[in-house]
Protein backbone atom coordinates (compact mmCIF):
# COMPACT_ATOMS: atom_id res chain seq x y z
CA UNK A 1 0.00 0.00 0.00
CA UNK A 2 2.76 2.29 1.04
CA UNK A 3 4.38 1.61 -2.51
CA UNK A 4 1.53 2.53 -4.46
CA UNK A 5 0.86 5.57 -2.53
CA UNK A 6 4.33 6.56 -2.93
CA UNK A 7 4.38 5.65 -7.10
CA UNK A 8 0.95 7.74 -7.09
CA UNK A 9 2.61 11.12 -5.69
CA UNK A 10 5.63 10.84 -7.60
CA UNK A 11 3.45 10.13 -11.23
CA UNK A 12 1.23 13.34 -9.25
CA UNK A 13 4.46 15.44 -8.79
CA UNK A 14 5.93 14.65 -12.26
CA UNK A 15 2.57 15.41 -13.95
CA UNK A 16 2.67 18.98 -11.73
CA UNK A 17 5.73 20.00 -12.43
CA UNK A 18 5.36 19.03 -16.36
CA UNK A 19 2.83 21.22 -16.60
CA UNK A 20 4.31 24.56 -14.70
CA UNK A 21 7.96 23.83 -15.70
CA UNK A 22 9.37 22.97 -19.35
CA UNK A 23 12.83 21.61 -18.41
CA UNK A 24 12.72 17.81 -17.80
CA UNK A 25 12.46 16.37 -14.36
CA UNK A 26 15.93 14.07 -13.32
CA UNK A 27 15.08 11.06 -11.33
CA UNK A 28 17.95 8.99 -9.60
CA UNK A 29 18.70 6.37 -7.31
CA UNK A 30 21.12 4.67 -4.90
CA UNK A 31 21.51 1.50 -3.54
CA UNK A 32 21.77 1.93 0.06
CA UNK A 33 22.75 -1.66 0.94
CA UNK A 34 26.34 -0.66 -1.74
CA UNK A 35 26.79 2.32 0.36
CA UNK A 36 26.61 0.73 3.32
CA UNK A 37 29.18 -1.94 2.66
CA UNK A 38 31.50 0.13 1.40
CA UNK A 39 31.11 2.94 3.37
CA UNK A 40 33.91 2.40 6.34
CA UNK A 41 32.08 4.17 9.08
CA UNK A 42 28.90 1.70 8.33
CA UNK A 43 31.45 -1.64 8.13
CA UNK A 44 33.06 -0.78 11.30
CA UNK A 45 29.68 0.09 13.14
CA UNK A 46 28.44 -3.55 11.68
CA UNK A 47 31.44 -4.80 13.29
CA UNK A 48 30.96 -3.13 16.29
CA UNK A 49 27.39 -4.44 16.71
CA UNK A 50 28.55 -7.96 15.66
CA UNK A 51 30.86 -8.33 18.43
CA UNK A 52 28.15 -7.51 20.60
CA UNK A 53 25.91 -9.77 19.70
CA UNK A 54 28.63 -12.75 19.39
CA UNK A 55 28.79 -11.64 23.43
CA UNK A 56 25.09 -11.70 23.67
CA UNK A 57 24.94 -14.87 22.13
CA UNK A 58 27.92 -16.82 23.96
CA UNK A 59 26.51 -15.72 27.15
CA UNK A 60 23.51 -16.95 26.28
CA UNK A 61 24.72 -20.42 24.60
CA UNK A 62 26.50 -20.57 28.22
CA UNK A 63 22.99 -20.16 29.65
CA UNK A 64 21.33 -22.63 27.52
CA UNK A 65 24.77 -25.59 28.05
CA UNK A 66 23.75 -25.10 32.35
CA UNK A 67 20.36 -25.15 31.57
CA UNK A 68 20.64 -28.90 29.55
CA UNK A 69 23.41 -29.89 32.48
CA UNK A 70 20.52 -29.18 34.86
CA UNK A 71 17.92 -31.64 33.11
CA UNK A 72 20.07 -34.45 32.42
CA UNK A 73 21.17 -34.62 36.36
CA UNK A 74 17.72 -34.40 37.21
CA UNK A 75 16.93 -37.37 34.67
CA UNK A 76 19.88 -39.08 35.98
CA UNK A 77 18.77 -38.28 39.78
CA UNK A 78 15.08 -38.14 39.67
CA UNK A 79 13.77 -41.57 40.21
CA UNK A 80 16.00 -41.41 43.52
CA UNK A 81 15.28 -38.09 45.13
CA UNK A 82 12.76 -37.06 47.42
CA UNK A 83 9.81 -35.10 47.22
CA UNK A 84 11.46 -32.06 48.38
CA UNK A 85 14.90 -32.61 46.48
CA UNK A 86 12.19 -33.05 43.13
CA UNK A 87 10.61 -29.59 43.69
CA UNK A 88 13.89 -28.01 44.37
CA UNK A 89 15.55 -29.23 41.11
CA UNK A 90 12.27 -28.56 39.02
CA UNK A 91 12.46 -24.67 40.77
CA UNK A 92 15.78 -24.56 39.88
CA UNK A 93 15.39 -25.83 36.41
CA UNK A 94 12.37 -22.92 35.60
CA UNK A 95 14.49 -20.39 37.14
CA UNK A 96 17.41 -21.34 34.86
CA UNK A 97 14.97 -20.97 31.77
CA UNK A 98 13.65 -17.68 33.15
CA UNK A 99 16.38 -16.30 33.28
CA UNK A 100 18.01 -17.30 29.57
CA UNK A 101 14.64 -16.64 28.15
CA UNK A 102 14.51 -13.21 30.01
CA UNK A 103 18.07 -12.27 28.70
CA UNK A 104 17.51 -12.95 25.46
CA UNK A 105 14.21 -10.87 25.46
CA UNK A 106 15.96 -7.98 26.44
CA UNK A 107 19.30 -8.52 23.95
CA UNK A 108 17.04 -9.57 21.09
CA UNK A 109 13.00 -8.80 21.21
CA UNK A 110 11.87 -6.00 19.30
CA UNK A 111 11.71 -2.84 18.88
CA UNK A 112 13.50 -2.31 22.84
CA UNK A 113 16.02 -5.00 22.61
CA UNK A 114 19.31 -3.59 23.36
CA UNK A 115 20.49 -4.97 19.87
CA UNK A 116 17.67 -2.45 18.19
CA UNK A 117 18.71 0.08 20.26
CA UNK A 118 22.30 -0.15 19.59
CA UNK A 119 21.70 -0.81 15.89
CA UNK A 120 19.72 2.67 15.90
CA UNK A 121 22.45 4.26 18.39
CA UNK A 122 25.13 3.37 15.96
CA UNK A 123 23.71 3.71 12.68
CA UNK A 124 21.51 6.50 13.07
CA UNK A 125 24.69 9.19 12.94
CA UNK A 126 25.63 7.37 9.68
CA UNK A 127 22.31 7.55 7.72
CA UNK A 128 22.42 11.41 8.61
CA UNK A 129 25.65 11.37 6.84
CA UNK A 130 24.68 9.52 4.10
CA UNK A 131 21.35 11.98 3.39
CA UNK A 132 23.32 14.86 3.68
CA UNK A 133 25.77 13.37 0.68
CA UNK A 134 22.59 12.34 -1.38
CA UNK A 135 21.12 15.75 -1.03
CA UNK A 136 24.27 17.12 -2.10
CA UNK A 137 24.96 15.10 -4.98
CA UNK A 138 21.64 15.50 -6.16
CA UNK A 139 21.94 18.65 -5.89
CA UNK A 140 24.81 18.73 -8.04
CA UNK A 141 23.24 16.84 -10.54
CA UNK A 142 19.66 18.63 -10.47
CA UNK A 143 17.90 15.79 -9.40
CA UNK A 144 14.54 16.13 -8.20
CA UNK A 145 13.70 12.75 -6.76
CA UNK A 146 15.88 10.23 -5.33
CA UNK A 147 14.73 6.44 -4.83
CA UNK A 148 16.67 4.08 -2.73
CA UNK A 149 17.38 0.77 -5.12
CA UNK A 150 17.51 -1.86 -2.18
CA UNK A 151 14.45 0.28 -0.14
CA UNK A 152 10.66 -0.66 0.30
CA UNK A 153 10.07 1.26 -3.08
CA UNK A 154 10.09 -1.37 -5.60
CA UNK A 155 12.44 0.16 -8.71
CA UNK A 156 11.62 -1.79 -11.46
CA UNK A 157 14.10 -0.44 -14.06
CA UNK A 158 16.87 2.05 -14.00
CA UNK A 159 19.15 3.56 -16.53
CA UNK A 160 22.60 3.06 -14.53
CA UNK A 161 23.33 7.10 -15.64
CA UNK A 162 21.11 7.98 -12.86
CA UNK A 163 22.54 6.27 -10.74
CA UNK A 164 24.11 8.24 -7.92
CA UNK A 165 25.40 5.36 -5.52
CA UNK A 166 29.59 5.85 -6.29
CA UNK A 167 28.68 9.34 -6.46
CA UNK A 168 27.52 9.37 -3.02
CA UNK A 169 29.96 7.06 -1.76
CA UNK A 170 33.11 8.85 -3.11
CA UNK A 171 32.05 12.28 -1.68
CA UNK A 172 31.45 9.94 2.17
CA UNK A 173 34.60 8.92 1.65
CA UNK A 174 36.18 11.90 1.11
CA UNK A 175 34.85 12.74 4.19
CA UNK A 176 33.00 15.79 3.37
CA UNK A 177 30.21 14.61 5.38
Amino acid sequence: MKKLVLFALVVFATTLVAQTQPAPIKIGYVDSEVILAQYPEAIKAKSDLDGLVAKWRKDLDSMKTEIQKISEDYQKQAKTMKPEDVQKAEAKYGEKVQKAQAYQDQKFNQPNGEYFVKQDQMMKPIKEKIFKAIDEVSKEEAMQFVFDKAGDVVLLKADPQFDITYKVLDLLKRGKK
